[in-house]
């Protein structure tokens, strides 16, 4: 996988793999590492953004995102804490033909407003998938290509912990960078929980609780991304 370009998991493999500009959100790309205050000090792949009370866009109110890509090109990040309504991973997989008789009944997740039609599975790193799998931080990787849904399927191949996402967020360069200024967004380190946790209601709580906030304390005008 290209890290300046991540690519999809397609039901179709010889689909598109063209990124359609029009449905980017939150633009693209680089930015620098923040603390929770959003001061500059490098980039922010493999953290975890917590979007602002006022945010201003219904697709990322409360969202808890995992930055998997962060520089000075691009960045792409997976919201973690929106469960898709009636899609559940054995019901996508039964729909892909694959096996999924023993596949937890864990429901997919809403990634983010790009590439909609498109997978990204976030897991443990016990699996990996040769020129495919990504490391995104300490114990988590994304694989996205129609091999890890197959191994999602079997119990001796896959992943100790795992979420399916389709679409993604994206940022333009300078964009992240620009919304952190602003106060859009929050970060902080990601937990098995905040990745891999099923208490989807309570992610953007526990998140923002690692960084010692408590939702009264943050203000509605926190700016708009």
């Amino acid at each position: 996988m290209d890290k300046d370009r991540p690519g999809p998991v397609r039901s179709d493999p010889s689909g598109p793999e063209a990124t359609d500009e029009r449905e980017r959100s939150h633009g693209g790309s680089p930015g620098p590492r923040a603390d929770e205050t959003g001061a500059e000090t490098g980039f922010l792949e493999g953290r975890i953004l917590i979007a602002m009370p006022g945010i201003g866009d219904p697709r990322f109110e409360r969202a808890v995102l995992l930055l998997c890509v962060h520089n000075e090109n691009q960045a792409m990040g997976l919201v973690l804490n929106r469960p898709l309504d009636g899609l559940t991973v054995p019901g996508l997989l039964r729909r892909l033909d694959l096996g999924a008789d023993n596949v937890p009944d864990a429901p997919v997740l809403y990634g983010g407003p790009v590439e909609r039609g498109r997978g990204y599975v976030l897991h443990s790193d016990d699996y990996r998938s040769a020129g495919s799998t990504m490391p995104v931080a300490d114990g988590v990787a994304l694989t996205d290509t129609r091999e890890v849904l197959d191994a999602l399927g079997d119990e001796m191949r896959r992943p100790r912990r795992s979420v399916l996402a389709l679409g993604y967020a994206g940022w333009g360069a300078g964009q992240l960078e620009r919304e952190l200024q602003e106060g859009v967004w929050l970060a902080c380190e990601p937990d098995e929980m905040l990745v891999f946790g099923d208490d989807h209601d309570e992610k953007w709580t526990h998140a923002l609780g690692k960084i010692g906030v408590t939702p009264d304390r943050l203000s509605t005008q926190a700016g708009r991304a």
